[in-house]
């Protein structure tokens, strides 16, 4: 079997964004707020966004499973106020957890949070267990900058987010760590902000002791890391220098990373520098990237081919990293998928 574990509603039906613009509209200019009552969304829109869209892909690509959570660029935390966030967060959850009982043992949800900038963390906490309870989720996406940008936000180390991690830990729900949207025109939103952010979380990791609190709780830092396999030495010295363990004490026990790597040798090196059993098979499609590299004539996205190319991986490793791992880093996911007979 191959688990996807980094997949986003990135073609949710077109009335998604046009009752999202509609509240981005009250936000900055007032007037009537709309309601999550005005959204219709029938199950055959959905079942025509998914069926031409990330399951055509999953079943040209051979990938079996995805685990699906609203589209990461939407999340957009700083726009509005907690309120505005809760409303959204809501309807984006319950949308993807519509998309995994219409297709069962294709998709199983992950949510997202609704974060809002200055605002304590465990305000996200009644949206988590409603996610958990009612809609099932098997995972959490953990925005470490709500502001879009500016990184107001105290680091992830910081005492604010126990709670919220202390609920993850409850429910065995690892969190990826993924920003949203930035609100900076000089940053491109899906390269260099996200993968700046990726690199920084790590950091914020490394510079803490997180993991003697919580020993239990697991981060996925997603887009193969950012740049920490390619600059591991780096990280490794610097953890040196601040008088911490070596990485794979201080944080390789608790943080894996995954696949969304577009090029093979960007995979070889990942598979090179972090341990097999701290990467998971991930494609993120269909998101930042979408055309065929012209000079493989293959999806850039589609990552299971790298994995499989790597000379990095025998035959059991590469098991781990399609299945195994993601097996075992999300328990929900593994009993949702033996419930199934999977």
């Amino acid at each position: 079997m191959i688990i996807d574990i980094h997949g986003h509603y990135t073609t949710a039906p077109a009335q998604l964004g046009v009752w999202r613009d509609l509240q981005i509209a009250f936000v900055e200019n007032g007037g009537a707020e709309p309601s999550s009552g005005d959204l219709s969304i029938s199950d055959d829109d959905i079942r025509e966004t998914i069926e031409a869209n990330q399951l055509k892909l999953m079943d040209e690509r051979g990938s079996d499973v995805t685990v699906f959570s609203p589209r990461a660029s939407f999340m957009a935390h700083h726009i509005g106020d907690v309120g505005v966030s809760r409303t959204w967060a809501r309807i984006c959850n319950d949308l993807v957890a519509r998309v995994s009982g219409l297709f069962p043992g294709r998709f199983l949800p992950g949510a997202m949070l609704p974060q809002s900038p200055g605002v304590d963390p465990k305000t996200t906490l009644a949206e988590l267990d409603r996610a958990v309870h009612e809609l099932g989720v098997v995972t959490v996406n953990i925005n470490p900058d709500p502001s879009g940008g500016l990184w107001t936000a105290p680091p992830l180390t910081d005492r604010s987010w126990y709670p919220l991690y202390e609920k993850l830990v409850e429910y065995e729900l690892p969190a990826m760590i993924h920003v949203s949207t930035s609100c900076k025109p000089q940053f491109h939103t899906t390269g260099d902000h996200y993968l700046g952010a990726d690199t920084t979380a790590f950091m914020q990791l490394l510079k803490g002791d997180l993991f003697r609190d919580f020993p239990d709780l697991t981060f996925v830092i997603p887009h193969g890391g950012g740049a920490v396999p390619y600059h591991w030495g780096r990280f490794r010295g610097l953890a040196m220098a601040l008088g911490k363990p070596d990485l794979e004490e201080h944080l390789l026990g608790n943080v894996v990373f995954d696949t969304c790597v577009y090029h093979q040798p960007g995979i070889d090196l990942l598979t090179q520098v972090i341990p097999t059993e701290n990467i998971l098979f991930a494609s993120e499609m269909i998101g930042a990237v979408r055309d065929i590299d012209p000079r493989t004539g293959h999806h850039f996205d589609d990552t299971r081919r790298y994995v499989d190319a790597s000379p990095n991986l025998d035959d059991a490793q590469r098991q781990q990293v399609f299945e195994g791992n993601a097996r075992r880093v999300y328990p929900r996911l593994d009993r949702a998928l033996r419930a199934r007979g999977l």
